[in-house]
């Protein structure tokens, strides 16, 4: 969200597989989200997408993928071909930690700045690939200093502290629009619970319910809640659990897609095509 508040309407996302946030703050619509996850005609990539492939391209959500690092190039090109249009809107590609250990990363940064591309490149770190600590992958554990060396100015950001992350996002923003290349975003943050799934996974040894607990002390969601009147906040939190509501009724309400759906929206070459070719 801190990143979204900086972007226009016209500018566009690419994430990744943890990409339900990204979709609601740059305005994708609830109901649609809700519909994919039941597997829905009227999820917003029709019941065919999922949970980790969420679309909403009038938005600018250009799509996420379940395939690490994927999204980096697609994110690139884009931008590349914003830049060649000369269109005034920019590119955020957001992805993890992990994300930076691909070949994809070193190659997209490096054109991104030989380019000067109208790009932001925001890392969600949160220390773990898996169940695999970063201190344990990276022989430098600094994906800030790695996205320097190629020439691009980068910054490493509390991801709890919401108004530092709006400001900073701003500003680079800014610069990027202004023309004056890409910028990086290392932002830290910390997966509360499993890599996959709603439970808690301390029993497996690779990180302690001591290490969690001051991240889950400085949630950022009710940081900013104590910012706030409580009957204002009541007030707010009661519109969005309605909201909620609203989109999961409009969900179990909704059709499967048809068998025909098999059919469409994908690559076909029709045969007399290539014939003629």
């Amino acid at each position: 969200m801190g990143v979204c508040e900086a972007l226009e309407p016209g500018d566009v996302v690419f994430g990744y597989y943890r990409c339900h946030a990204l979709y609601l703050a740059k305005g994708g619509d609830l109901r649609a989200l809700v519909a994919e996850l039941f597997g829905k005609a009227t999820g917003c990539t029709k019941g065919k997408g999922g949970s980790m492939h969420l679309i909403d391209a009038r938005r600018g959500v250009m799509g996420a993928s379940a395939i690490v690092g994927t999204t980096i190039a697609n994110a690139v090109g884009y931008a590349y071909a914003q830049k060649y249009c000369r269109r005034p809107n920019i590119v955020a590609c957001f992805f993890g930690d992990g994300a930076t250990e691909e070949g994809v990363f070193a190659e997209s940064l490096n054109f991104a700045v030989l380019k000067k591309l109208p790009i932001l490149f925001v890392c969600e770190n949160n220390f773990y690939a898996i169940h695999t600590h970063q201190n344990k992958r990276q022989g430098l554990p600094d994906i800030r200093a790695r996205a320097q060396a190629f020439g691009m100015r980068a910054e490493r950001l509390d991801g709890n502290d919401i108004f530092e992350l709006c400001r900073c996002s701003a500003d680079a923003v800014r610069s990027i629009r202004a023309g004056q290349g890409p910028r990086f975003l290392e932002v830290t943050t910390y997966r509360w619970r499993e890599h996959v799934g709603p439970g808690c996974d301390y029993h497996l040894g690779y990180r302690s319910e001591a290490e969690a607990q001051p991240w889950q002390d400085a949630d950022p969601l009710r940081r900013l809640a104590r910012l706030i009147d409580d009957q204002h906040r009541r007030e707010m939190e009661n519109e969005v659990e309605q909201e909620i509501a609203d989109a999961f009724a409009f969900a179990e309400q909704s059709e499967f897609p048809s068998a025909t759906e098999l059919y469409t929206d994908v690559f076909k070459e029709e045969a007399h095509a290539a014939a003629g070719a």
